[in-house]
């Protein structure tokens, strides 16, 4: 599990990926939580716009979703830095308040079932929010939303 986890605006991979050691930092626009898996609740995302649901998906369909794209390799420091796929920014900056409010209920039911008391302590509707707030200036301005976490 990811300690901190940064979801962040940049212009392009290259950019976000000089992110690497030491975070997005304050040049750039981003949205801050802990204790989640990045990956997990991009994949959790984009199977709630694919299909719209309060219901939990089987974690059998998460599981053969595709991964978010990594944009620097993984190595033993824990550092990863993932884009979020296009299609699912696209849904984000759309998303009505209704739509971020269910999804955050099932994703704080998924959390809650696998983490049980070990959750995160973060307002997750707060942070879908502000994830939603950056996809829109991603969308208006041509860059890339993407996630660092450490």
């Amino acid at each position: 599990m990811a300690h901190d986890i940064v979801f962040f605006l940049a212009p392009d991979d290259e950019t976000a990926a000089l992110t690497r050691l030491g975070g997005p930092g304050r040049a750039f626009d981003s949205v801050a939580c802990r204790f989640v898996e990045p990956d997990s609740a991009i994949t959790e995302w984009d199977v709630y716009f694919e299909e719209p649901s309060a219901e939990l998906p089987p974690i059998e369909r998460l599981h053969r979703q595709p991964l978010p794209e990594y944009v620097t390799a993984p190595l033993n420091d824990g550092v990863e830095v993932f884009a979020v796929p296009p299609r699912l920014t696209r849904a984000l900056a759309a998303a009505s308040p209704a739509a971020l409010e269910e999804l955050a209920d099932r994703w704080t039911a998924r959390l809650r079932s696998q983490d049980g008391d070990d959750m995160t302590d973060d307002d997750l509707l707060a942070v879908l929010r502000g994830v939603a707030r950056l996809a829109v200036a991603a969308v208006d301005t041509g860059g890339g939303l993407y996630s660092w976490s450490y």
